[in-house]
């Protein structure tokens, strides 16, 4: 008889143990936040439930692994071109950046740097919410060139985030202007807030718009801005708060959607 191994893994969020042969063919997984054994294979029952015994913390099901969800469906027949899931945060600066760097030297920096690592820190923080139930897509495109920086689903609601680099310096928003540093005022709020109409079309969802700032120095808001969230980067974990407006299957539900390029094209 083969020993089998457990190896942990994350799927789509999820914590799982697999439990592997010799040669790392899958027999089973435990999935934690479910409770459930899924076997693909009858007759391994007994050597799979013993190998996870020092995993299991309580009663568990044991079976086949259930039928997919629409939602899992719709994801799995998914053209990879199609599929925005992949996307890394920032993914339209990185592909800009790789196709024309620019000049080696030059007197400032390359202000499309700033913005990336800015999308970037954003992103990672919002993927570390992906095991409470939320789900992110990144840098989705909208008709006209313009995206969305970040697409936030998850009980919560959804959640149309544009992020500002303003790394130590003072970000003062008077609805809809925003200065960041000296330079002078301009609307950013409109389009914050055009951006989020267009994803609440896209997805027949309500999705609220939130300006996040990254590192600034100091924020002032002369007046809380209309039907929008003005956030810094530090206070980000806490749009996971809040719940109770989705359900779990209805999140996977829009993300189905959301994932699909074909979703936006018409916004």
């Amino acid at each position: 008889m083969h020993r089998l191994r457990v190896v942990p893994a994350r799927r789509h969020g999820r914590e799982r143990l697999y439990v592997c042969l010799p040669d790392g063919a899958n027999v089973a997984w435990y999935d934690r936040e479910a409770a459930r054994v899924n076997l693909l294979r009858d007759d391994r029952e007994d050597e799979v439930l013993e190998a996870l015994a020092p995993f299991l913390t309580g009663p568990v099901a044991v079976g086949p692994p259930p039928a997919p969800t629409p939602a899992e469906l719709a994801r799995l027949t998914l053209h990879p071109d199609d599929d925005l899931a992949p996307n890394r945060p920032g993914e339209a600066l990185l592909v800009a950046v790789e196709r024309a760097p620019g000049p080696a030297h030059r007197l400032r920096p390359d202000p499309r740097r700033r913005a990336l690592a800015a999308e970037q820190a954003t992103g990672e923080a919002l993927d570390r919410l992906d095991g409470a139930g939320w789900r992110t897509l990144h840098s989705v495109p909208l008709p006209g060139g313009d995206r969305v920086h970040h697409l936030l689903i998850g009980p919560g609601g959804l959640f149309a985030l544009h992020v500002l680099p303003a790394r130590r310096q003072r970000v003062r928003v008077a609805d809809p202007l925003v200065a960041v540093g000296r330079r002078a005022p301009h609307p950013l709020l409109h389009r914050v807030r055009a951006a989020a109409d267009r994803a609440s079309h896209a997805l027949t969802a309500e999705v609220r718009p939130v300006l996040v700032l990254v590192g600034p120095a100091h924020l002032s808001v002369a007046a809380a801005p209309r039907a929008l969230r003005v956030l810094t980067d530090r206070e980000l974990p806490g749009l996971a708060g809040p719940g109770g407006v989705l359900k779990l299957a209805d999140v996977e539900a829009l993300h189905a959607v959301a994932r699909d390029r074909a979703t936006w094209k018409r916004v």
